[in-house]
C-alpha cells in the first residue's frame, strides 16, 4: 500500500526536534521546502503528561507526527536506570498515539530501535526477528517500550484503519548527539573521549568491552530521508528496518574515530565491562526494494560529526 506524497504546506509535527534525530528531521523538511513544522522542547510540553499532551494536539491540529521523543542512553545509562528507561518511553509513545489518533492525525511515524530483535538474532536481521528470542539484557528495558510502541501502532491500524508505521533504525549518529562521558551511545563517547585525551596530552584511553562485538552505524540525516521517503511511499503493519547496510568492529570504530580525532596514543579495552549484543547489523533489502539506500559514508559522518562537537564542545566541558 502507498500513501500520497507529502505536500511542502503539510503540517508536521516533529516530537523530540531538539535531539539527534528530530533536529535531522527539521532540518530535513525544511531545506526541502516544508514551512508549516511544528516543535516543542520538553520544557514547553512534557510528553508524559497525558493531558498536556493531549491539549497541545488540540491547540496545533498537526496532519502528520513523527515520533522521535525518546528517553535515550548508552549502555551504562540504561543498565542503571532501567524503570526510568522503560516506564518515560512508554509514556511518551502512548500519549503521542492517543493524542494523534483523538485529534484526526492523518499519518504517524513511529521510531523504535534496533535493540527490540533478539541479542542473537541470525545476521543480517530481518524484520521477522522480532519477538523470536530473548532480549540484550542491558537494553532490555527499552527494548520492551519500543516492541509496545510497534504494537500499539499495529491495534491502531487494525481498530481504525489509519496508515501509521513503525520504523526500526540501527545505531544512529551525527550532528547534535549526546557527548556526555557518561550517558552517551558508544561513537559520540568515543568522540569526546578521544577529543578529552588529546587536548590533554593523555597517551592511553581505554574503551568498555572487547573491541570485538560488530556494529552498524547510520547517519541522522541519511534517516531523515528515509523517513521522509516512507511517508511518501509506505503504508503497512509490518515494521522496516532502516540501516546503511555494512558493520564493523568497535575496535575498527575506534581507529577511525582516534584517527577523525587526530588521537596518536595506545587504545586499551576493559574485558571486565559489557561487550552488549555480539553483532547487530540489519537486513534492510525492504527497504532497498523500496528505493532506498543510505548515502553516507561512516568516514565522512564521523568527520562531520566530530567538526559540530568542536564547534558545540563548550557545553560539553566538564
Amino acid at each position: 500500500m502507498v500513501c500520497e506524497p507529502l505536500s511542502t504546506d503539510t503540517r508536521i509535527y516533529i516530537a523530540g526536534h531538539r535531539g539527534l534525530v528530530g533536529s535531522a528531521l527539521w532540518r530535513h523538511f525544511t531545506s526541502r521546502g516544508f514551512a508549516d513544522l511544528i516543535g516543542r522542547d520538553s520544557i514547553g510540553l512534557d510528553l508524559r503528561d497525558a493531558d498536556a499532551t493531549r491539549a497541545f494536539f488540540e491547540e496545533t491540529r498537526p496532519q502528520v507526527v513523527i515520533d522521535a521523543a525518546a528517553r535515550v542512553g548508552g549502555i551504562a545509562a540504561n543498565s542503571a536506570r532501567p524503570a526510568e528507561f522503560l516506564s518515560d518511553n512508554m509514556r511518551i509513545q502512548l500519549n503521542l498515539l492517543d493524542s494523534a489518533v483523538a485529534s484526526g492525525v492523518e499519518r504517524f511515524l513511529f521510531l523504535g530501535s534496533s535493540c527490540i530483535y533478539p541479542k542473537f538474532a541470525e545476521q543480517p536481521i530481518r524484520e521477522e526477528a522480532l519477538l523470536t528470542g530473548p532480549l540484550e539484557v542491558t537494553n532490555d528495558a527499552y527494548a520492551i517500550a519500543k516492541i509496545a510502541g510497534i504494537f500499539h501502532i499495529t491495534a491502531i491500524r487494525r481498530q481504525y484503519n489509519l496508515p501509521y508505521i513503525s520504523v526500526m533504525p540501527t545505531s544512529v549518529y551525527g550532528p547534535g548527539d549526546n557527548f556526555h562521558p557518561h550517558d552517551s551511545h558508544v561513537l559520540p563517547a568515543m568522540i569526546r573521549r578521544f577529543y578529552d585525551a588529546t587536548r590533554d596530552g593523555v597517551n592511553v584511553v581505554t574503551c568498555w568491552g572487547t573491541g570485538h562485538p560488530r556494529r552498524e552505524f547510520l547517519h541522522a540525516d541519511d534517516l531523515a530521508d528515509a523517513c521522509h521517503f516512507l511517508l511518501d511511499r509506505y503504508d503497512d503493519d509490518s515494521v522496516v528496518n532502516v540501516g546503511a547496510g555494512t558493520d564493523r568492529t568497535i575496535a575498527e570504530v575506534a581507529q577511525l574515530v582516534a584517527g577523525v580525532v587526530g588521537y596518536r596514543g595506545r587504545i586499551l579495552w576493559d574485558a571486565t565491562m559489557p561487550d552488549g549484543t555480539p553483532r547487530k547489523l540489519l537486513d534492510v533489502r525492504r527497504l532497498t526494494e523500496l528505493g532506498w539506500t543510505a548515502t553516507i559514508p561512516l568516514e565522512a559522518g564521523v568527520q562531520s560529526t566530530y567538526e559540530w562537537f568542536r564547534r558545540h564542545q563548550d557545553a560539553y566541558r566538564t
